[in-house]
């Protein structure tokens, strides 16, 4: 559907009216702590939202037991319970298409907070950006969402199609009890947008996801009789040097076009976590790492499972110690297979021709060597997309987001509401 001029600048100006009450908003939001796990305050929060704006409101727990069955499920081990989707339904003609409006409310630690120079907590406001933990990923993308709708509501519309608000828990762990459940839930649409923080372009591709971890074991002594030890410390350092290696490797060799526009590399193994030993006095007998490999579409989980396995075999093999106790490989956590989206539908299409309205300019197709929820859409034929507000240091230290990209995304979400539901007085 097309809108005439006259409307669309009524849309767009009702959302510069509206600036103060979305930061306001996104404030208030970003004060109440969401710790993956801990979403239920947030979520009473959104409720509320949800409920001024006149929508009906669903909340309801994710069945694990239900999600479980699910293919693209992840295991997190996290608790389930006290962890509420809230979704909020303007209804709509069956005649008209439909559309969710995702995001998710749970953020990761802000640990080390002793390293921001801003309240992690504290949605505080310098030079145009708003500062906290969650503020770009993606409390922002949540806010601009609900405000896309209040807009035209207020402008005097009504959009003819159904639209679903999403705030979903659980995106950090691998998405299975809030996206997934709400999917499998039943409350679907004819296309998902997701407003994570990725910039004013269109996201339409995410690598796939391993989690593995190693194990090596040494050989326990005294300190002061450490010659008669093995160090799993140095040996795992080994494994550590040859994965590092793997790592470069593949950044040189596998290229994907949307990746490296979105993420400027393609691939990555990331070494993330390591154990070792449990005395100062003691040489230490186990070490452990954990790690994340991301791969393209084309390669599959079972040949990067056999690459890494491979890697580490050969350095067992060339360490005498290591080739009589070879380290062990387990692949737990994430295992998600990459999503592409087809760019050519119509859903995708309008989506980038309205965002390039409102900006003026070109908008680029990108992919995200990260995990997104998005992926979960083509389980249930629906067409899905990213695109959010310009955030800064999302998972670090002073994460951030600019103010004036959450109105631009807020224009482009509520004059795509406008054209993909139609509109009526």
């Amino acid at each position: 559907m097309q809108i005439d001029k006259p409307v669309k600048e009524r849309i767009l100006d009702e959302v510069q009216r509206k600036r103060d009450d979305i930061v306001d908003a996104l404030v208030k939001l970003v004060r109440i702590p969401s710790v993956v796990g801990d979403e239920a305050e947030a979520q009473r929060a959104v409720s509320h939202l949800y409920r001024e704006a006149g929508l009906e409101v669903i909340e309801f727990v994710g069945d694990p037991e239900r999600v479980k069955t699910h293919e693209a499920f992840i295991e997190s081990n996290l608790p389930c319970a006290n962890r509420p989707n809230i979704i909020g339904i303007k209804h709509g003609h069956r005649s008209s298409r439909s559309v969710i409006l995702n995001g998710h409310i749970d953020v990761v630690s802000p640990e080390p907070v002793a390293q921001w120079t801003h309240d992690p907590w504290g949605g505080e406001i310098e030079d145009g950006k708003l500062y906290g933990r969650g503020s770009g990923d993606m409390k922002a993308g949540l806010v601009a969402n609900l405000f896309a709708l209040r807009t035209l509501q207020d402008s005097g519309f009504n959009p003819k199609g159904k639209i679903l608000l999403q705030s979903v828990v659980g995106e950090e762990e691998g998405g299975g009890l809030g996206t997934l459940a709400c999917l499998l839930g039943g409350y679907t649409a004819d296309g998902l947008i997701i407003t994570e923080p990725h910039g004013i372009n269109v996201t339409v591709a995410m690598t796939g996801i391993n989690y593995f971890r190693v194990k090596v074991y040494g050989r326990t002594a005294h300190a002061g009789l450490a010659h008669l030890g093995v160090n799993a410390i140095g040996k795992m350092y080994l494994i550590y040097e040859a994965l590092k290696e793997l790592d470069e490797q593949r950044g040189r060799q596998i290229k994907f076009d949307l990746f490296e526009k979105g993420s400027g590399r393609s691939t990555h193994l990331n070494i993330g976590t390591m154990k070792a030993g449990d005395w100062a006095s003691t040489v230490a007998g186990e070490a452990v790492i954990e790690c994340r490999i991301s791969f393209v579409p084309g390669e599959s989980q079972k040949e990067i499972r056999a690459l890494v396995e491979k890697k580490i075999q050969e350095v067992a093999n060339a360490d005498p110690w290591m080739k009589e106790h070879p380290p062990v490989v387990e692949w737990y956590g994430w295992h998600a297979e990459p999503w592409l989206q087809d760019t050519s539908v119509p859903f995708v299409q309008l989506c980038k021709a309205v965002a390039e309205e409102v900006v003026g300019k070109e908008v680029d197709f990108i992919g995200r060597a990260a995990g997104l929820d998005a992926r979960f859409a083509s389980y249930f034929q629906i067409p899905a997309l990213c695109m959010g507000p310009r955030a800064h240091a999302i998972h670090g230290i002073d994460e951030c987001v600019e103010l004036e990209s959450i109105l631009t995304l807020t224009g482009i979400m509520a004059l795509f509401l406008a054209r993909w539901c139609g509109l009526e007085s």
